[in-house]
């Protein structure tokens, strides 16, 4: 398999201290701990992380008024079920 180079620019220093930690940790080099994270993040490493918390969703609605409507009115008591 081809190895391929990257230069990735623009990384925050949090993201940096963070990595070198992680490689400080296990005993590699960043290069080698960039490398795992990816692989884990990508879903392609040993210890692949699967995530079920549907963060991708966060932020995500959006408001319609056809929807309110509807949700309004299944919030509503029907008084008659309750007699």
């Amino acid at each position: 398999m081809k190895k391929l180079q990257y230069t990735i620019r623009g990384i925050p220093a949090r993201l940096d201290e963070r990595l070198r930690v992680l490689a400080r940790r296990e005993g590699k080099s960043l290069n080698e701990e960039v490398l795992e994270v990816l692989r884990r993040g990508l879903g392609d490493g040993e210890e692949a992380v699967r995530h079920g918390d549907m963060d991708d969703l966060a932020g995500s609605w959006v408001r319609d008024p056809e929807s309110e409507k509807v949700l309004d009115e299944m919030d509503r008591i029907d008084e008659g079920m309750w007699e």
